[in-house]
């Protein structure tokens, strides 16, 4: 792992990890890569002027003033009997911190919720508040207070990495059924066609489709390896053997078989 890969995680592990966007950036990963380009130190209001002297001390910089007030710990709190079951909050949030399904009753897991607001502007009936949050107001003495914030970042980005591992799994699911899908469908064309030219392309394109998707998983695999975080490179490793069968899959439609 390189020196600027260091400083990333290093300013990464200052933030406070409620994954607001408030910095411009969808996430505190995000924002950390960008304060290692450049990018100014006080953009954090979640953190507040704490975070801003830790990221100055970090990265070399002077203190600067919060471009937006400090926020204090929230909690999103939804009110029920309101809610109309839309979903939208769900998919906003950042930490999965919202249960609930289509046309039924949302409630937020107080525990798990990091106050990012991002639920707030899609709710299309204007149920949710935001309120400090409890076990912010129960702390009762500075030691208290930093292991909930310690706390509070620890697992709001353990939920946050999970949660894009599900929407990268769920994307790449879809993409491969569709790609799946293509398959099937240059199979059934060959059984119900006399064009020969037409069969052979069609599933030409299926293979086609398949090598690419191939490719695109080899150069992540090669990313994550570069940039040396394990889990990404299990996960990469994993999209690589999942193109890999679906390229077998479309060759045997083709009735090839790959070079050495």
């Amino acid at each position: 792992m390189t020196g600027q890969h260091v400083l990333i995680d290093t300013i990464d592990d200052a933030l406070p990890q409620t994954q607001c966007g408030k910095c411009g950036y969808p996430g505190c990963r995000p924002y950390a890569e960008a304060i290692v380009a450049g990018e100014p130190i006080n953009r954090c209001p979640p953190g507040g002027d704490a975070t801003v002297a830790r990221l100055a001390e970090l990265t070399g910089r002077e203190p600067s003033p919060l471009e937006e007030p400090a926020q204090p710990p929230l909690v999103a709190l939804i009110r029920e009997a309101e809610c109309i079951g839309c979903t939208k909050c769900i998919q906003a949030c950042p930490v999965d911190a919202i249960l609930g399904a289509s046309k039924r009753m949302h409630t937020v897991i107080a525990a798990e919720c990091t106050g990012c607001e991002l639920c707030i502007a899609p709710c299309p009936v204007d149920c949710i508040d935001l309120l400090p949050h409890p076990d912010w107001l129960a702390a009762d003495s500075e030691a208290a207070k930093q292991d909930y914030l310690h706390a509070r970042a620890r697992n709001g980005r353990q939920r946050f990495t999970a949660r894009n591992r599900r929407l990268a799994r769920q994307a790449r699911e879809k993409r491969l059924e569709r790609q799946r899908r293509l398959i099937r469908q240059t199979s059934r064309a060959s059984r119900n066609t006399s064009d020969n030219r037409l069969e052979q392309r069609q599933r030409q394109m299926a293979v086609n489709a398949a090598e690419q998707a191939l490719r695109r998983a080899r150069q992540q695999l090669a990313h994550a390896e570069r940039q040396g975080t394990v889990e990404a490179i299990e996960t990469a490793r994993d999209r690589v053997a999942q193109a890999s069968r679906l390229l077998d899959d479309a060759r045997a439609s083709l009735d090839i078989t790959p070079s050495c």
